[in-house]
């Protein structure tokens, strides 16, 4: 029996990313050079991450609900549909978005590299809408100076949480992402005491330690984003990334969370947007305004491998 490759959905965090989200353009011309692609992954990233295999570079690639009937048509991945926005207290907004890079290594000029190969590939039939390079900030903190993804699986438990099951076996080994760039009011946000910042993410922002959940309050953002279900919680897998430019004054966070169905990470959206209940919304959102959402398929490395580029979509 042949074992099925993952996609490095679960690889180690790096210090440098780039997220790639395009479009395809009108037509059907895409469907040939966006397929060829697909076959050709795993042989650009051998090209390139060889040179410097120390450096880690991996790539996710993600395809959208009507990219993927207009790629690959049937059968489809049980739990794929567009990104679903959230009106509530906030705004959780959905934009458009047919196809996701997510880039990693250790050193930016890696994930550069490919990335440019990727777009000189597909940019004649797609765009790109939103283009976003990620960096660690410190010791693994956000731009609001707190340590980000401490609460992430590893191992096993990591790979239980982002890739899909027996649920849907047509699809085993995959993964569903969602990625949600949001823009941070750092000026309202330094002007929060340090304190009453610890009672808004549910943790000590120095050490890092979780506050005790009788001292948690009910909107801290790690109790809203907290999911359980029959008593087991559910976790996703996130590598989300600072990014920014001074000179524009823009300082944000580029969030992105891999589960084996997207309900998990709708779940935990839902209560930071609109509350649990309604109206105990999450106070990290009166400071951090999301301005894209959309959502993805991540197929297994095994299905990219053996895409035929000329073959009719569902073949």
């Amino acid at each position: 029996m042949s074992t099925v490759a993952t996609q490095a959905v679960t690889a180690k965090l790096t210090h440098a990313a780039i997220f790639l989200v395009f479009t395809l353009n009108p037509g059907t011309e895409a469907r040939q050079p966006v397929r060829q692609l697909c076959a050709d992954m795993s042989s650009l990233l051998r090209g390139i991450g060889f040179r410097h295999a120390s450096r880690r570079l991996s790539c996710v690639m993600g395809v959208g609900s009507e990219a993927w009937d207009r790629l690959f048509g049937r059968p489809r991945p049980a739990s794929l549909h567009p990104f679903r926005e959230i009106r509530g207290v906030h705004h959780a907004v959905a934009t458009p978005g047919d196809l996701l890079f997510h880039i990693r290594a250790t050193d930016m000029d890696l994930c550069f590299e490919l990335a440019a190969q990727i777009t000189e590939r597909i940019g004649g039939v797609a765009t790109v809408v939103d283009e976003t390079h990620g960096f660690k900030y410190f010791d693994e903190r956000d731009l609001l100076g707190f340590v980000d993804g401490t609460e992430n699986p590893s191992g096993q438990a990591a790979a239980d949480a982002a890739l899909v099951g027996d649920e849907d076996p047509a699809f085993a080994g995959g993964s569903y992402v969602i990625v949600q760039k949001s823009l941070h009011d750092m000026k309202g946000w330094n002007a929060v005491p340090v304190e009453q910042q610890e009672a808004i993410i549910g943790r000590r922002k120095l050490s890092d330690i979780e506050l005790p959940d009788s001292a948690k309050t009910a909107y801290a953002h790690n109790v809203l984003t907290n999911i359980e279900e029959n008593g087991e919680q559910l976790q996703i897998v996130r590598d989300n990334m600072p990014f920014g430019q001074v000179g524009k004054g823009e300082y944000g966070t580029y969030f992105i969370g891999y589960a084996r169905s997207p309900a998990r990470t709708e779940r935990m959206l839902e209560n930071m947007f609109v509350g649990l209940p309604p109206g105990n919304h999450d106070r990290l959102l009166d400071f951090s305004r999301a301005v894209t959402g959309t959502l993805f398929f991540v197929p297994t490395a095994s299905f990219l491998d053996d895409v035929d580029p000329d073959a009719a979509p569902g073949a």
